[in-house]
């Protein structure tokens, strides 16, 4: 069963910004992004900085509103359409987790305050008020490797991966069917992202939870996903199993990243590969594949004509079985 199915997602911001800001000149953020992530299934979306990921994450919430495409949560509920209450219920079940939990979580609240207020300020408020919501957090700052009291505590006395645990804690606390993970090990030494990773493995397993999982080092990626959808320029360029994509990419950027990682290592590896090459484009202007001027086999069809993302060719991808999901790339080359 899918837990969330996005086709066709577009959004587009204007170039420059300020009173006298021409108008008419934009940068498409996320550009025609489709997927589905399946109950327990944890979908990845990788690529540089800039590239679209965590746009295409808050569409998905409506922190910010799409242009066109579609949104489907679970049994067909078209999110785009939801209101007041409706939107209320379904942010309760897709939460959001984010990269920084120095600056997602309130410096002057007590842990337990934090947990607390948006619990209580929903309609999942449990019947026996304060007392059995305080008892509910408790419960989960243990499954999060915290002690009940750390409630009493304030984030600045926490190590930033515990910081990162109260922020897990905070979206778990109303028993959601997704949790969209933003860059959540990206600033965490490399002991403790494992530490982080395997924390999220065990609370998919125990709650047969969903996760989008945003990252820019596409090996982490491989280790913690099911499936990966590699973006640049806000396009999804290849989709493929984890456990294949590292031995069966084909798309000359997803290379890129790879090689990137083998050759920095580091968290930070894959963050910015070429951050000069990722300056936007008029949407006007955009013809022909979005990586083309990077490709070291661009030809003139590829800067003339968009690739479609389509299935590889079966000879190009022959460790999988008939159970698995297709592997798709956008590429004239492949």
């Amino acid at each position: 069963m899918a837990i969330i199915t996005v086709q066709n997602l577009k959004k587009h911001f204007n170039l420059e910004a300020g009173f006298f800001a021409r108008f008419g000149r934009f940068v498409y953020a996320v550009n025609d992004v489709s997927f589905t992530i399946g109950k327990n299934e944890t979908y990845g979306l990788v690529g540089e900085s800039g590239c679209g990921k965590t746009t295409t994450a808050r569409l998905l919430v409506r922190m910010y509103e799409a242009d066109e495409g579609k949104i489907f949560f679970k049994d067909g509920t078209d999110v785009r359409s939801l209101q007041r209450n409706d939107l209320r219920h379904y942010r309760q079940k897709v939460k959001y987790v984010f990269q920084d939990p120095a600056r997602s979580l309130n410096p002057r609240m007590s842990v337990a305050e934090v947990l607390l207020s948006g619990y209580r300020a929903s309609g999942a408020w449990p019947r026996g008020g304060e007392k059995r919501a305080r008892e509910e957090a408790a419960a989960i700052l243990e499954e999060v490797g915290l002690v009940p009291a750390d409630l009493e505590k304030r984030p600045a006395e926490f190590s930033g991966g515990q910081r990162q645990r109260i922020s897990i804690a905070r979206g778990l606390l109303m028993k959601p069917d997704l949790l969209i993970c933003d860059e959540v090990v990206s600033a965490l030494d490399v002991s403790i992202q494992g530490q982080i990773l395997n924390l999220l493995q065990d609370i998919r397993s125990r709650r047969d939870l969903s996760f989008l999982f945003i990252a820019h080092n596409l090996k982490v990626a491989c280790y913690f996903c099911d499936r990966i959808g590699v973006m640049y320029k806000g396009k999804i360029m290849e989709e493929d199993d984890a456990a294949h994509l590292y031995r069966t990419a084909l798309h000359p950027y997803t290379k890129l990243l790879f090689s990137t990682v083998s050759a920095e290592g580091g968290p930070q590896a894959g963050r910015t590969v070429a951050a000069n090459n990722l300056e936007a484009d008029d949407a006007g202007a955009e013809a022909g594949c979005a990586f083309a001027a990077r490709c070291p086999l661009a030809d003139g069809r590829c800067f003339a004509e968009d690739p479609p993302l389509q299935e590889a060719a079966p000879n190009m991808d022959g460790e999988k079985d008939g159970g698995e999901r297709p592997h798709l790339v956008r590429c004239f080359k492949v």
